[in-house]
């Protein structure tokens, strides 16, 4: 159990957009629920940000969307299952951030990868902005914001578990990390990276803000549904101040 039941189910967030919560995984020992993102482009394909798993019952409610024509992997360790998809979905673009490529090497994982992100001419058009967060030599992150619906689409840049959602020995773990919601926000170790970049990590997030975000769909933890202006700001206030 996760706590994001059900999963492998298509969860409407918005017109044209839809999260998946996917089964657990585990990370540095500690179980972390997944989440992908789903958005529907104007020509009908299908944009998969850090997808889950591939199960059955999820592939058929995606084929009856339309055709999956994007895979991406977000972040440098969010690429676990873009192979399966790959090897079912071959014409399918993946599109992947700094530092996929190697890290995936380094662990003997055969990924391929078709376009680095930021791209200065994503084939997705208009309907989703990116941006590189910098300020990190080690987290290199892409936000992604889905323009109609004013939806910011983030990784682990923010993270917001639950107290009912986690078992009870994690909770001191995650008060120390900071990710705890309601607090919820880039664990600690992440937070350290961005101490000598600070400068740059700040622009980042001014250029996040001007996106003015009505929601924040996150990949782990819940996710806010309104007020995604506040969330964010309160989220980086360690970066803002």
């Amino acid at each position: 159990m996760t706590g994001y039941e059900p999963l492998n189910t298509l969860k409407p967030v918005a017109a044209d957009l839809w999260v998946v919560d996917g089964p657990a995984i585990r990370f540095y020992g500690l179980p972390f629920p997944t989440r992908m993102t789903v958005v529907r482009l104007p020509d009908g394909g299908l944009w998969l940000h850090s997808p889950i798993a591939p199960d059955p019952g999820l592939l058929a409610a995606l084929a009856a969307l339309g055709p999956v024509r994007h895979l991406i992997a977000p972040n440098w360790i969010h690429y676990a299952h873009l192979p399966a998809w790959q090897a079912l979905m071959p014409e399918a673009v993946t599109w992947a951030a700094p530092g996929v490529a190697a890290r995936a090497t380094s662990r003997n994982l055969a990924l391929r990868i078709d376009r680095v992100l930021p791209h200065t001419g994503p084939e997705w058009g208009e309907a989703i902005d990116h941006l590189l967060i910098a300020g990190s030599d080690l987290h290199r992150e892409i936000a992604f914001c889905h323009r109609p619906s004013r939806s910011l689409i983030l990784t682990d840049l923010i993270e917001n578990f639950e107290r009912r959602a986690v078992a009870p020995w994690m909770v001191p773990l995650l008060m120390v990390a900071g990710n705890l919601d309601p607090d919820g926000k880039a664990p600690i170790d992440m937070r350290m990276s961005f101490r000598k970049g600070r400068a740059a990590l700040r622009r980042s997030v001014q250029r996040m803000q001007a996106w003015n975000p009505e929601r924040i769909v996150l990949a782990h933890g819940r996710w806010y549904p309104e007020n995604g202006a506040g969330e964010l700001a309160r989220a980086f206030r360690w970066a803002l101040d």
